[in-house]
């Protein structure tokens, strides 16, 4: 009788969780959103709390505490997003500017035709027409500013939704106990001491791992730096260094995809600082391998800093702060970035490390329900 009764609850629990999961699929294109700007706050929430509750210590006001670190926080992301722009708007405006010059123009089209008699005979014919390179060159400028101006459409959007992110976070950091002791007071008197031990190793497992890619993060930012500093020393001429490592140090917060951001910036600064030096259209890697405007010494340089950080500082810094096999790190991967892209690769090991830690309490109440 009792084995029949058990499979009963079986089945309605499997009945329950499936149908929990398919309205979960019906309604997520409605809530994804909102879900991924509350996960934001979160993030920036576990970040920000130590020091919102110091600041609170030392000055009693917990509304002037979030104050306080909320503007300082708006204001280093808004002097470095508004720094990065306008250099590189300058930058991009001296380019363009370039371009409608005939020397520029000529020494262009000198480089196209240098690079055309280098390579086999049959990549060159099959190149099509002979339209000058420098008004394809043009052609090309012309379509990225378009998108350029598609993408400014859309910059309303990411406003919003970082305001939405912002106005989440204040309300979290100014009432993130009271939000605590009420999760708490949800909890039967039976798995008291269960619950606070899982919300405990929840807020563990975040923020040890936060922690741990914060300093990752950091030190492939500090890496980035010196290794295009050490790059400069051999002629590449590439300017806005600072920038282009701290974007590489907090895009590298995004598993595989990441890496290639800031490769992609110095891409392009090189380009534009290098067209028309003839030192940098002719250099060599390695004095072997040809490299025109430093792009495989780019190339070289990030893949040097990615190997550091996956073999060294990642596994030191963030360790088993999930506890996960590496395994399962990947295939966590592969879902988040199936389901949300790389924003999904962003939130996927976390999520994995959470459900990992309540799994493990079910587990444990599981084995030991006969004790409670």
């Amino acid at each position: 009788m009792n084995q029949e009764k058990n499979y009963i609850q079986l089945i309605y629990r499997l009945l329950v969780s499936l149908l929990a999961i398919a309205f979960l699929v019906v309604i997520w294109p409605y809530i994804s959103s909102v879900v991924t700007m509350l996960i934001f706050a979160f993030l920036f929430t576990t970040i920000l709390l130590p020091s919102v509750d110091a600041l609170e210590r030392k000055i009693r006001n917990r509304g002037l505490s979030v104050l306080i670190i909320t503007v300082g926080f708006i204001a280093v992301i808004s002097i470095f997003i508004g720094s990065f722009a306008s250099n590189l708007a300058e930058q991009a405006g001296d380019f363009s500017q370039r371009l409608q010059t005939e020397t520029f123009t000529e020494d262009f089209n000198s480089f196209i035709e240098n690079t055309k008699s280098k390579l086999p005979e049959f990549v060159t014919n099959s190149q099509g027409d002979n339209m000058d390179s420098a008004k394809r060159l043009n052609e090309v400028v012309g379509k990225i500013v378009s998108k350029l101006l598609t993408f400014a459409g859309a910059l309303g959007s990411f406003v919003f939704t970082l305001i939405m992110v912002l106005i989440f976070m204040i309300i979290l950091l100014q009432n993130y106990h009271q939000f605590k002791k009420s999760l708490v007071g949800f909890i039967p008197n039976k798995y008291f001491e269960i619950g606070l031990r899982l919300i405990y190793n929840i807020e563990q497992q975040v923020s040890n791992y936060l922690r741990g890619q914060l300093l990752a993060a950091t030190s492939v930012a500090i890496m980035s730096i010196i290794g295009l500093y050490i790059l400069n020393l051999f002629g590449a001429n590439l300017t806005l260094v600072i920038f282009i490592g701290i974007i590489a140090g907090l895009a590298n917060l995004i598993p595989l995809v990441g890496p290639f951001i800031g490769m992609l910036i110095t891409f392009s600064i090189a380009i534009m600082n290098n067209l028309g030096v003839e030192a940098a259209q002719s250099h060599l890697l390695f004095n072997a391998i040809p490299s025109p405007f430093y792009l495989l010494d780019i190339v070289v340089m990030f893949i040097i800093v990615q190997q550091i950080d996956n073999n060294l500082i990642t596994p030191m810094l963030v360790g088993e702060s999930v506890g996960l096999h590496p395994m399962m790190i990947m295939i966590a991967l592969l879902i988040g970035g199936t389901l949300m892209g790389p924003m999904g690769m962003l939130f996927a090991v976390p999520a994995a490390g959470i459900i990992k830690v309540i799994g493990h309490e079910i587990s444990f109440l599981t084995n030991n329900a006969h004790l409670l």
